[in-house]
């Protein structure tokens, strides 16, 4: 046992001896490894600081020829400065010799320009005289003219305003005599439509003769032209205006109600009369509202039209018996007028195209 035990410890001893050769072995590998990678590692590093070194010697380079390049700029902003200082100063100079010389010049003009007037003026005063007397004297004799026209047309007007003065005196007389003339005519007239406007249109007539305008020029009659919807429509009398405007009349005869009302005896007959009358003139109004002449072709006219009543009684009753009469007519763009007022109207008319005709000749006269 003893030997064995002896053999077991050297057995042992061996064994641990050469388990720690192999260790000692595999530790000096290892720590070869270890120094190789840090080598390595090293070399890697001493590159990139040699590198990096490069890099800053070429930096060191740049930032001094940067240095001198700012140096140089700053030398040449402080000349440039220094230059641009001087200019200003020269500049100034100049301007203020400029001025000086400008003045001077001024004064040298205004002295000469003085001294050429009052060497010309009198030249020019005895040189011109005869040619402005050759201008002017024309000119005179065409003013003379021109106000001897305008005297004369001035003295024709108010010829003109007396005589309608004495018109309108008159415009009685007509009232009565056609007053007359329809009492006479009433019984002839009565119950036949077509003799009623023939006779309504013959009034209208003599009220256009007698406002002074002129057939053909300021009035047309048997006038045809059509509607929005092309009805053909024709009304009595187109008055025409300045700048192409016109003026729509239409003759309308109220007369079976308004007999009937003259020769009533009693209250209740005239009452009865009377509101047929009015009837009939509204009837008239609304048919002729229809016709809508203000919208027609070939005629440009105010919005309303002229509903001519020839008999001045007939139209006297029924504005007294409904004085709504003309608002009634008025909405529906129609005008009622009688010979007394459609007379005063038309010379209205005929005064506006007797001042329009004085405006154009004033105009060639001036021209």
């Amino acid at each position: 046992m003893i030997l064995f035990l002896f053999l077991g410890i050297v057995l042992g001893f061996v064994v641990g001896f050469l388990w720690q050769k192999n260790a000692v072995k595999s530790t000096q590998s290892l720590n070869e490894l270890l120094i190789n990678d840090l080598k390595s590692q090293l070399a890697v590093q001493d590159n990139q600081i040699k590198t990096k070194s490069d890099e800053l010697v070429l930096l060191k380079t740049k930032a001094q020829s940067d240095n001198e390049t700012i140096l140089q700029l700053n030398s040449q902003t402080a000349r440039l400065e220094t230059e641009l200082a001087s200019w200003k100063t020269k500049f100034e100079e100049h301007q203020q010799e400029f001025e000086k010389n400008q003045k001077q010049l001024e004064t040298q003009f205004e002295n000469l320009a003085n001294k050429i007037f009052e060497a010309k003026s009198q030249k020019f005063v005895e040189t011109n005289k005869t040619s402005i007397d050759i201008i002017l004297n024309p000119l005179k004799e065409k003013i003379s003219e021109f106000e001897k026209k305008v005297e004369t047309s001035y003295n024709n007007e108010s010829k003109e305003r007396h005589t309608l003065q004495s018109e309108i005196k008159t415009l009685v007389e007509l009232n009565t005599k056609l007053n007359d003339e329809a009492a006479r005519l009433t019984r002839a007239l009565k119950g036949d439509s077509k003799k009623q406007g023939n006779w309504g249109e013959i009034i209208l007539g003599k009220v256009l003769e007698s406002s002074g305008l002129r057939e053909g020029e300021e009035f047309v009659t048997q006038f045809t032209t059509s509607g929005e919807d092309n009805n053909r429509l024709y009304p009595d009398v187109i008055v025409n205006l300045p700048d192409n405007k016109h003026l729509v009349i239409d003759s309308k005869v109220s007369l079976v109600a308004y007999e009937r009302l003259v020769n009533a005896e009693t209250s209740e007959e005239r009452a009865s009369a009377i509101n047929e009358h009015i009837i009939s003139v509204k009837n008239h109004v609304r048919m002729l509202s229809d016709k809508d002449y203000f919208k027609a072709k070939d005629i440009k006219s105010p919005d309303f039209v002229l509903m001519f009543m020839p008999i001045e009684s007939s139209f006297g009753a029924a504005i007294e018996a409904d004085s709504d009469l003309f608002a009634y007519a008025w909405d529906r763009k129609i005008v009622i007028v009688s010979p007394s007022t459609l007379l005063a109207t038309l010379k209205t008319v005929h005064s506006i195209w007797r001042q329009e005709k004085q405006n154009i000749n004033a105009a060639n006269i001036a021209s």
